[in-house]
């Protein structure tokens, strides 16, 4: 059996492979040293299709299946982990969750503006036994019924894209009466009153994405900010969660090619004995070893794409792809430093930027702890009872 992809989907990754080389990746290491959003390369990336991939043609998207999708971050991802996560944030945990769950009403007013880029979307979900002990609710945010209004009281931090947003799909539970613990999801525009943005604190890696603390001060909601059924919040997140997390597996692998190419370059060249350090065993080893390690993590990544397009639920393959390619891109990253030595070591180099950008990778969207947990509760048919 033949793995490859289409011409469609190889023709769109080749789309996106170009625009890093030709725009991305001569300026991934300013963006990594200055942190500042890269408000200029959205809009390249807009222009070419990059914003709301996979949200149908009917609604001003691409029309594109999450095969293409997942190599066209991956493309990305080789030179800049913070480009190809803004690129995540903005598609799978807004314009792919609108297009599912949105209203007709919903749909026209936010799905073109968010495929063609002149609004860029944030994310307030939470993650799954994100922190030990939380719960698998911890949120921070609440939501109060007042008659026919919402009204969201709470903060949440570390949201990718939110200093530029202007729409928030935000997850809350609600603390009052009989509505205790039943948990919604509501688009929120950026610039509805009460909703404040706190500094944006100081990341490790992947920098760039204007992160931030966002605060919900009594803002208030009519029903029609629900997306979903009310009571439907779980649901919601979750089918996000599946989404972003193939995302992020496909991130991590472009970020664990990036280190790897840097490695076979320096292994390739020769040295001042005239010999070079890819004729050394262990060097060839490693290099054996992260290329497999890679390799594999990208097809369980497309593996995990393809079930996203078949399936309602794809936790599974995604956890699994999410968890393989983290590992694999911090093992690439981690080695590729050491091949390098002090070269590698130095402040500013790029295999020093790869190993902060691939732990960032193994973060986001759920550590690789929580990934093993949520595999072990699928694999012991517990998700089910989790997740209610």
């Amino acid at each position: 059996m033949r793995i490859e992809p289409t011409p469609q989907q190889e023709a769109y990754r080749q789309t996106a492979a170009d625009f890093a080389a030709r725009s991305v990746r001569a300026g991934a290491g300013e963006l990594d040293a200055t942190g500042r959003f890269p408000a200029a390369l959205v809009d390249e990336a807009a222009g070419l299709g990059l914003l709301g991939v996979t949200v149908p043609r009917d609604d001003g998207g691409g029309g594109r299946d999450t095969v293409a999708y997942a190599l066209a971050l991956e493309a990305v991802a080789t030179a800049s982990a913070a480009v190809a996560m803004i690129l995540a944030v903005h598609n799978s945990l807004v314009a792919d969750v609108v297009a599912r769950f949105g209203s007709d009403d919903q749909r026209r007013a936010w799905l073109r503006r968010l495929a063609s880029g002149r609004s860029l979307g944030a994310s307030a979900l939470a993650e799954p036994n994100a922190v030990a002990g939380a719960g698998a609710d911890a949120c921070g945010v609440a939501a109060v019924r007042d008659g026919e209004h919402y009204v969201l009281c709470g903060r949440t931090a570390w949201v990718a894209n939110a200093g530029a947003a202007e729409l928030f799909v935000v997850f809350a539970t609600s603390e009052a009466g009989g509505e205790r613990g039943r948990a919604n999801t509501f688009l929120v525009p950026g610039d509805a009153p009460g909703l404040q943005r706190a500094a944006a604190p100081d990341a490790l890696g992947a920098r760039g994405l204007d992160c931030r603390e966002v605060v919900f001060r009594d803002v208030r909601l009519g029903g029609d900010a629900l997306l979903g059924a009310p009571g439907e919040g779980r649901r919601v997140r979750d089918w996000a969660l599946d989404g972003v997390r193939v995302a992020t597996g496909a991130l991590a692998v472009g970020v664990g090619q990036a280190a790897f190419d840097e490695a076979l370059a320096y292994a390739s060249r020769t040295q001042a004995d005239g010999a070079s350090l890819g004729r050394q065993q262990s060097v060839r080893s490693t290099l054996a070893d992260t290329a497999t390690d890679l390799d594999a993590a990208r097809l369980l990544v497309l593996r995990a794409a393809a079930a996203r397009d078949q399936q309602e639920r794809c936790t599974l393959e995604a956890s699994m792809a999410k968890l393989a390619a983290a590992e694999a891109a911090r093992q690439a990253a981690e080695r590729t430093m050491q091949l390098q030595a002090a070269a590698g070591y130095e402040r500013g180099s790029t295999a020093e930027r790869l190993l902060r950008d691939a732990r960032a990778a193994d973060i986001y969207h759920g550590t690789s702890t929580v990934q093993r947990l949520t595999l072990a509760a699928e694999l012991l048919g517990e998700a089910s009872g989790l997740r209610e």
